[in-house]
């Protein structure tokens, strides 16, 4: 740690409200949109803003989609990291193209996708995207099902991860861990249930959580949690109102004095985003709370008692993006 550090809390600083977004997309470019809407989330806090109900639906589409891409990416470069070879992190990577496919649409890039905006969206969806959206929709479910064919019941992966890098609940929680390695712990926390952000509340999914906190139930959190993105981006298209995706913001937004914290469930887990105004263009003061940071600090106790070769297989569980550990 600390030598990828891009002193993105600091640049903020220093920007306009609307120049810190895209520095958001470049902490966890895995997930990027997702840190976008983190950070619109509580300048919106900030400055009283209410996002229309058609960008409120979009952000909740991208932002699923988000998880899925990311975690086709975790788990292609886990197995990897198991000893898989490069049949499963190209079979991830086949569907995960295709999700790139919609970004590009969308905003045009491949990597620091970058959509949201104080306020809602950059702009509306462009023609073809959402009947390629529900075309994908329908055909993901068996894709994934098939990766967990390929490597559910495979004797030698089994082997490497089923009771291996054991975090109980006490430790996970004392930890402040989140996302799949704290419901990997049999810990039901999911901020989007618990906490809702967003619309999150008027969907119905569930949260998966796993049984003995080890490198094996972290890995079914996430399978599982793709079936539950689904879940929801199709509940999203099918209520998905016509009207303006973005609120009328000025360019220059400027915030009365206070301080807002807003967090999202992100596929890393909690990412929060901790801001105060003193009424000027630009932040205060802005601290980033980094699920991978958070996380990370858990690995110690994971790796006790366990070989090196272990380690790889324990570290690759806990699917860390180097940059948000850095920020």
């Amino acid at each position: 740690m600390g030598y990828q550090h891009r002193g993105h809390e600091y640049l903020a600083e220093r920007r306009t409200y609307a120049q810190g977004v895209p520095l958001t997309d470049r902490q966890d470019y895995i997930a990027a949109m997702i840190n976008n809407l983190a950070y619109c989330l509580t300048v919106e806090k900030l400055a009283g803003i209410t996002v229309p109900e058609r960008g409120e639906y979009l952000r909740v589409i991208i932002s699923e989609l988000t998880r899925i891409h990311s975690h086709l990416f975790g788990l292609g470069a886990f197995f990897l990291d198991a000893g898989t070879f490069i049949t499963p992190f190209l079979y991830k990577f086949r569907e995960r193209e295709k999700i790139m496919d919609l970004f590009d649409m969308l905003c045009g890039q491949r990597l620091n996708h970058n959509f949201m905006r104080i306020g809602g969206m950059s702009h509306d969806v462009p023609e073809g995207f959402l009947s390629a959206l529900k075309r994908l929709s329908k055909t993901l479910p068996g894709f994934i099902e098939e990766y967990d064919d390929l490597m559910a019941e495979n004797e030698i992966l089994l082997a490497r991860i089923k009771g291996v890098g054991i975090l109980s609940r006490e430790q996970a929680i004392n930890a402040s861990a989140s996302g799949p390695v704290l419901r990997g712990s049999n810990v039901k926390w999911d901020l989007r249930r618990n906490r809702p952000y967003s619309i999150y509340d008027r969907f119905d999914f569930d949260i998966p959580v796993g049984k003995n906190g080890d490198t094996y139930d972290r890995y079914r959190i996430r399978i599982e949690e793709m079936k539950q993105s689904l879940r929801i981006i199709e509940q999203a298209l099918g209520d998905l109102p016509p009207g303006p995706v973005s609120a009328k913001v000025p360019m220059l937004v400027k915030p009365p004095p206070g301080e807002a914290y807003c967090s999202v469930e992100t596929p890393r887990g909690e990412l929060g985003y901790y801001m105060v105004s003193d009424g000027s263009l630009k932040p205060y003061r802005m601290h980033i709370r980094a699920p991978s940071m958070i996380n990370l600090t858990a690995l110690r106790d994971m790796i006790i008692g366990w070989k090196v070769a272990d380690v790889f297989v324990i570290f690759g569980s806990i699917d860390i993006v180097m940059n948000e550990v850095d920020r």
